[in-house]
C-alpha cells in the first residue's frame, strides 16, 4: 500500500496473518493503523528509521506486536515476522535498551498541550480546543519545559519530537 489509508483498507480487505509497515506514512500513521487494528485478527510489524523510545512505547501501546529497524540485518526482520505470526511480541534490542534511557517525563494533558503549541496555535486557542483556562495552558507548558530542560515551547516540542513523544 501507498499510505496508512490504504494498508488499512487493504488489511480489511484481504485479512493477513501479519501486517509489515512503517511508522510513518502519508494518510494514516502506522501507529494509527496499529489503533485501528488493536485487538483485531492482524498482527503488526513496524519497520522503521526511528530508533526513538517515544515511538517504541506509542507503538506498544497501540497494539504493534513486532518493532524491528530498517537497517537491522534482514534475518532480524524474517525472524521477527514469524515470531509475531506465532503469536509473541518482539522488539528490535537496541530499541528495547533505547526504551529504558528516555522514558517521557510527561503527562498525557501536558503532551496535548505541546502538541498543539507545536502547530504554532496560539495559548488561546489551545485552551478553546482543549476546554482548559488560558493560565492552566501556560502551566502546562511551563510544567513540560522545565520537566525537557529547555528554555522555551520550540525546543520543548523539538526535544520532545525528536524523541518520539509527540
Amino acid at each position: 500500500a501507498t499510505d496508512g489509508t490504504a494498508a488499512l483498507a487493504a488489511v480489511r480487505r484481504h485479512d493477513p496473518d501479519v501486517l509489515v509497515t512503517d511508522v510513518e506514512m502519508p494518510g494514516a500513521t502506522g501507529l494509527d493503523v496499529a489503533a485501528a487494528l488493536k485487538g483485531g485478527r492482524t498482527r503488526l510489524v513496524i519497520v522503521t528509521t526511528f530508533a526513538r523510545s517515544g515511538y517504541l512505547r506509542r507503538a506498544m501501546d497501540s497494539g504493534v506486536s513486532g518493532y524491528v529497524l530498517k537497517d537491522a540485518p534482514i534475518d532480524r526482520l524474517v525472524d521477527t515476522i514469524r515470531r509475531v505470526h506465532a503469536g509473541e511480541r518482539v522488539v528490535d534490542p537496541a530499541l528495547a535498551v533505547a526504551a529504558w534511557d528516555f522514558a517521557d517525563p510527561m503527562t498525557d494533558r501536558e503532551r496535548d498541550v505541546l502538541r498543539l503549541a507545536a502547530d504554532g496555535l496560539p495559548n488561546t486557542e489551545i485552551a478553546g480546543r482543549l476546554f482548559l483556562a488560558e493560565g492552566t495552558v501556560r502551566n502546562y507548558l511551563s510544567t513540560a519545559i522545565t520537566k525537557l530542560g529547555v528554555r522555551n515551547r520550540i525546543e520543548a516540542a523539538r526535544v520532545a519530537r525528536d524523541r518520539g513523544w509527540l
